[in-house]
């Protein structure tokens, strides 16, 4: 892309040169107006993709991001983003053709967010590859990758959110101020967002909402030295929507708008989501920036525009309205749908066999909403648990009794009736059933992000793990009937699963499926499929042993710093049909690269996902525990079968005090498994890791 970026570069260079000053700044504004005089349309950078792309009208609605990220499965990552490009590039024709330039209709996608899942409380989470750095830039790489292409043109722009160390509180986002150790920072916070840079050259990086360390993340010279001549970022940086306004509303870096948008160009921010830079020629009269300033963004914004395009024919010129929510694409989103699913534990109930009545009961049961997830587009076709289990039970001759349960939240379903009035129909159900299938969780109206411009209803962040309502009491009532329950969790984030872990015959993690996602239950429950996703974040016991939420500090939190006895469900952790176990595993030292062999054996064709973890077992700056340096998605034949993998040096690097990162230690236990190395692993799994030491 080297030899395109020089051609687009001297192109808007060229193009820049011909405008006013007035001109160059107008163009810095996310919805950038039209310059008849040069043949420069109207443009909207405001566009989203993260699991789709989204709203804008009818498209394929994929699995929430924290779904595709319990896929562990970069392949998968790969395939829809290419969907996700085909389809924006299909609106964008249409849209164009037909002289619409809004808002959601451009190639510039603000998708991935990369921010790291610290704490289970964020709502926004959900929008993430959960809580592990690595996992999150092997899946933002593959992702970005696709989404751009590698023709001569970007099939469309990706960019890194929301950079950096930023996961709420998301009520105190416009004015708070991210304290974290240089150390986290270098070691958690920053690396999914160097992958994306450096390995997939996202075309776009924008700026959080929140302070880091005093300075406002859309206005940072410690961030932008890193971004820009650390890693050598050659794109274009943008604000979070209104998040300039902050420097004087919220976080006291400026005085005014003016102020604000001097300080924000300055400190590399190109392109503002918001108004701000509507007071970019003030600032020039006033002296705080240059035309200069002003000249050296705009042909950043239009390096972009001709790297998509912008005037020239390209080989997706011809992708029409026929090319979005096809067939295959929603074929895609079952697959990721059924990938993303992790069974957390299962009596030998599931998959079913031999019931003849079965009753769907619970809030999410028919609920579309909790398919959706947060910056979702519009499926041609939805189909919910309930009518997935529906449909394959009637291929079964199985009944199917519903009742909704209880509601969400609310306490009651009617207005006039007493609290709880449909537990008697859902007793009822369950023991005229011979099991029990109960979708429990929330959905976007209860996590996400915080009520702004762009957002309005949207819930935030969750309070504590427990399931709203009378969500708990419902689950309670039916598990003491005797029948066995079948618990189904739709939710963007961990919830309390200490009593349902228990009490209940299985339980499936849902996420946010998607618009498939009921099919994919209803494939897994009757086992046309095996259940295959993976923890990407930590189920915990308590909220109590975490640090405060506002701490960003990661004593405690995720997995490489949790202690074993807060943890109910551990990341990388999910159960299959079948047993695959790892039978032996061992290493061999080629230069600073490790070889590592595993052998395998699986009692039946399935899919699973091997990991590889590294713990430097003399290094003082090593996490307490084992981190993910590697992972496959295997198709596995019933028998034994070999598996390799190379270690880079970077897998044994760990990170001091002051943010260096070097290999420290000689002494490595290295740990192949379905799961973990961890103790809570071993009890829960079908089969436990194996370690090896390997040692320079």
């Amino acid at each position: 892309m080297a030899r395109e970026r020089e051609w687009a570069r001297k192109k808007a260079e060229a193009l820049v040169g011909k405008m006013t000053l007035k001109e160059k700044a107008s163009q810095l504004l996310f919805s950038a107006p039209a310059i008849p005089r040069l043949s420069v349309p109207e443009y909207n950078w405001w566009n989203e993709a993260l699991h789709g792309v989204a709203r804008a009208g009818t498209a394929t609605v994929f699995p929430q991001a924290i779904a595709l990220g319990a896929s562990f499965d970069p392949d998968l990552l790969s395939r829809i983003a290419s969907v996700i490009a085909t389809e924006g590039r299909a609106k964008y024709n249409e849209a164009s053709k037909r002289s619409d330039r809004d808002i959601y209709k451009g190639l510039t996608f603000w998708s991935p967010n990369v921010n790291i899942f610290r704490d289970p409380r964020w709502g926004r989470g959900q929008e993430t590859y959960g809580e592990d750095p690595y996992l999150t830039s092997r899946l933002g790489v593959a992702f970005v990758k696709s989404l751009q292409g590698d023709g001569r043109f970007l099939k469309a722009a990706a960019c890194a959110k929301h950079f950096a160390v930023h996961s709420g509180p998301e009520d105190l986002r416009h004015s708070f101020n991210a304290e974290a150790s240089i150390k986290d920072i270098e070691e958690t916070y920053l690396p999914a967002f160097k992958a994306l840079v450096e390995e997939a050259d996202t075309e776009a990086v924008m700026g959080a909402y929140n302070r880091l360390n005093g300075e406002a993340c859309c206005a940072s010279a410690f961030l932008q030295d890193i971004l820009r001549n650390r890693w050598g970022f050659q794109g274009h940086f943008v604000s979070d929507c209104w998040a300039l306004r902050d420097f004087y509303q919220g976080h006291g870096v400026a005085k005014n708008a003016t102020e604000a948008a001097a300080l924000a160009l300055k400190l590399g921010c190109d392109l503002n989501c918001g108004c701000t830079y509507e007071s970019l020629l003030d600032a020039v009269r006033r002296h705080l920036i240059t035309e200069e300033d002003i000249t050296a963004s705009c042909v950043r914004l239009f390096t972009t525009r001709y790297l998509l395009g912008m005037g020239e024919k390209t080989e997706w010129d011809d992708l029409s309205i026929t090319d979005v929510d096809t067939a295959q694409s929603r074929e895609l989103s079952l697959e990721a749908a059924r990938k993303g699913i992790v069974l957390l534990c299962n009596d030998g109930i599931l998959p079913l066999v031999n019931v003849r009545t079965l009753s769907v009961i619970g809030p999410n049961a028919d609920n579309r909403v909790a398919l959706q997830g947060n910056y979702h587009g519009t499926a041609s076709r939805y189909i919910t648990p309930l009518e997935g289990i529906e449909d394959e039970a009637e291929k079964r001759g199985v009944r199917v009794l519903y009742s909704l349960g209880c509601r969400m939240t609310d306490l009651r379903d009617e207005h006039l009736a007493k609290e709880d009035d449909r537990f008697s129909e859902a007793l009822a159900a369950a023991e005229a059933s011979d099991a029990v299938v109960l979708v429990l969780g929330l959905d976007e109206t209860l996590e996400g992000e915080q009520h702004d411009n762009s957002n309005f209803g949207w819930g935030a962040d969750k309070t504590s793990l427990a399931l709203p309502g009378h969500q708990e009491k419902l689950l309670t009532l039916l598990a003491e009937t005797g029948k066995p329950v079948i618990l189904v969790i739709e939710a963007g984030s961990a919830v309390d699963l200490s009593y349902a872990s228990e009490h209940c015959a299985a339980i499936l993690d849902l996420w946010y499926p998607g618009a498939m996602g009921g099919k994919a239950l209803a494939d897994i429950i009757f086992g046309n499929v095996s259940p295959s996703g993976k923890l990407p974040v930590t189920f915990y016991r308590s909220l109590d042993p975490l640090p405060p939420y506002t701490d960003y500090s990661m004593n405690e939190r995720t997995y490489r710093y949790a202690s074993s006895a807060n943890v109910l469900f551990p990341f990388g952790f999910g159960l299959t049909y079948g047993k695959a176990e790892v039978v032996s595993a061992e290493g061999r030292w080629e230069g600073d690269s490790l070889s590592v062999k595993v052998l395998l054996r699986a009692d039946r064709d399935m899919e699973d996902v091997l990991q590889i973890y590294v713990k430097d077992t003399d290094s003082p700056y090593s996490p307490p525990n084992a981190s993910l340096r590697a992972f496959r998605r295997l198709e596995m034949h019933e028998g034994e079968q070999e598996a390799l993998f190379t270690l880079p040096p970077e897998a044994f690097e760990s990170v001091d005090a002051e943010g260096r990162r070097a290999v420290y230690g000689s002494r490595f236990s290295v740990s192949a498994g379905f799961c973990g190395p961890d103790e809570r692993s071993a009890q829960l799994a079908v089969s436990s890791a194996i370690s090896f030491i390997a040692e320079k």
